[in-house]
This record gives C-alpha cells, structure tokens and sequence, in this order.
C-alpha cells in the first residue's frame, strides 16, 4: 500500500529481458533505500514492485510480461527517469490517499497548459474507468496523489500545484505522453457494495435463505 507522495526520482539502469520476465535495474540517485529488504515493495511510476536486489542507491526488480502490456513499463529504456516510493507504514500519515500499486489502466497527455507556476494536464479517460473519475475526487498518475479539476466521459483535467511541480516529473509532461492509472479504490469497492444490493430482491438473498433452512447446505 503506497500514499501517491514521491519520494524520489529514479533513473533505469539498464531493462534486461527474459524468456518469463524482465528485469529492471533502478538507481535512486543518492537517495538511500538500503534499508530496504529483500522482498520488499517500491511503487515505480505507480507500479508496485518486489525488490530482488538493494544497493545503497540501486534496487532490481522483477517484472511480468503481463505488467509490461499493461503499464507504461514495457517502455522503459536505459536513462529514463521515474516516480519512486516506498510502501507505507501503518505509522505514516497518509497525505496523498491510499494507492494500492495496481495499474487500472494507461491513458495519454492530450493537452498541457503552464498557469503561473502550475501547470494544468487534460488526459484522455478510458471508457472502462470514466464512470469512477469525478470532479474533486482522488486519482493516480504515474504513482501521483492527483485531485481531479474536472471530468468529463472523455477526458479529465489536473492541476499541478508549483511543490508537486518541482518534485515531480509531471511538468516534464507533454501531449502524447503515456501515463499509468489508478482509480481511488474506495470508488471500486463502493461500486462494488451497491451492485450486491441491487441483486438482491426484496432483501432476499441465497445466504438469508440458507440461515433459515429454506435450502440445505
């Protein structure tokens, strides 16, 4: 479980593919992660990965062919830099909200605006997750704590405060760019509470008949 506020700025190493998996090599450029354990998790642009290596300022990790379809990872080259975050301890404020690292899905920058020392993003919204982004509510762009400006069934607009500017990578960002997403999963778990209630009718369910003998277990 990670809170979406970056802790660092990685840079890949090297992406060394395999037959099952591959593996990236990131450097935390002088952050120090050594203690990080072995099996530990650090959300990369919002992917939650398992370290297989630490270093005093370098960590590997293992990634599935399955992640790399479905994120912007499989993209990744040597000299690319990206958000980095430790997962979070039940003893942390939680200043962001809470992110779970699994990718909903990828989008694109479709427009970049510079407001003073924000700076405004439009990102195109996929159809399978418009129905959970709404205006003023919370969502993840590439391991990113963002509120939603506005929304719309086709895209929705965040902006960039001057801090998250200037510790993210985010004002970096242009048209076209590939960007990871995750929807607040409260919204997931909401959608997924009331869908339960609509099946039941008159407040009949399976399991209520079996309580009271009506069908043998």
């Amino acid at each position: 479980m990670f809170t979406g506020l970056i802790e660092a700025i990685g840079t890949v190493d090297f992406v060394r593919h395999g037959t099952t998996h591959s593996t990236l090599s990131i450097s935390t450029n002088g952050i120090d992660f050594s203690h990080v354990a072995l099996g530990d998790s650090i959300a990369t642009n919002g992917v939650c990965l398992t370290v297989t290596s630490i270093g005093n300022s370098h960590f590997d990790a293992d990634v599935s062919h399955t992640t790399l379809e479905h994120t912007t990872l499989g993209g990744l080259k040597r000299g690319d830099r990206v958000h980095l975050e430790q997962a979070l301890r039940l003893s942390d404020r939680l200043g962001g909200h809470l992110v779970s690292g699994h990718v909903d899905g990828v989008s694109r920058v479709e427009a970049r605006t510079q407001v003073g020392q924000a700076v405004v993003l439009s990102v195109s919204t996929p159809a399978s997750l418009a129905k959970y982004i709404v205006q003023r509510g919370s969502i993840c762009v590439d391991g990113v704590s963002l509120t939603v400006t506005d929304a719309s069934e086709t895209a929705f607009s965040l902006t960039i405060v001057p801090h998250t500017v200037g510790e993210t990578l985010l004002s970096n960002y242009t048209v076209g760019t590939a960007v990871n997403l995750e929807i607040d999963m409260i919204a997931r778990y909401v959608e997924n509470l009331v869908k339960a209630q609509k099946e039941q009718t008159s407040g009949v369910s399976m399991q209520l008949l079996r309580s009271r003998g009506f069908i043998k277990q």
